[in-house]
């Protein structure tokens, strides 16, 4: 009877806690002036890409890096990425491919810290997808940590396709999202 119950209020009270669970994912400490945008690579639809653009564009930042793993079909993923922005009306002056053998976020921290401890950036934005951001941020002050310190971070969301924190259950795109970045988020704590 006790489990009846407690089914019946979970359910009741899911309003509340399946988008608690959706902006659990989500951090964004909005923009302010910085070194540097860095927009971290995975995002197969350009909305990264192209929030770090508009953040040059709005002057918080001289340029952006942009991280690129290799394999997109031969190709680095800033090497796609950035023509794609550029189509989308953004000066080609506005990035700085970045192209790497990132895995994971985790190596991408890693070895865009080096290029920005390289670049002597003191401050960056970090522009990744809405569902990305906590995990993100988690990974990239790790790093800091392990480093001793380095430049300052503000993280900054770039819209998903299709998830929407609010009403991420609605979707079936949006549920593989969640439930892929709630796997990453507990293996990152892991330290898998």
């Amino acid at each position: 009877m006790a489990l009846v119950v407690l089914l019946a209020a979970g359910a009741l009270a899911r309003s509340w806690w399946l988008p608690a669970l959706g902006y659990a994912l989500v951090r964004d400490d909005g923009p302010a002036r910085a070194d540097l945008v860095v927009v971290l690579a995975g995002d197969t639809f350009g909305h990264r890409v192209l929030k770090g653009a508009e953040l040059v564009r709005q002057s918080y930042a001289p340029a952006a890096l942009v991280s690129g793993p290799y394999g997109f079909y031969g190709s680095y993923e800033s090497d796609l990425a950035i023509p794609f922005a550029v189509r989308h009306g953004y000066p080609r002056e506005y990035f700085i491919p970045f192209p790497n053998q990132a895995l994971s976020t985790r190596d991408e921290a890693d070895l865009v810290l080096a290029e920005l401890r390289r670049r002597n950036v003191r401050s960056f934005l970090l522009v990744t997808s809405d569902y990305h951001t906590a995990r993100a941020a988690r990974v990239f002050r790790a790093a800091l940590r392990a480093e001793g310190g380095g430049p300052a971070m503000r993280v900054v969301s770039a819209a998903d396709e299709y998830f929407r924190p609010d009403s991420w259950w609605r979707t079936r795109q949006a549920q593989k999202t969640f439930l892929t970045e709630w796997c990453k988020t507990f293996a990152s704590a892991f330290g898998v």
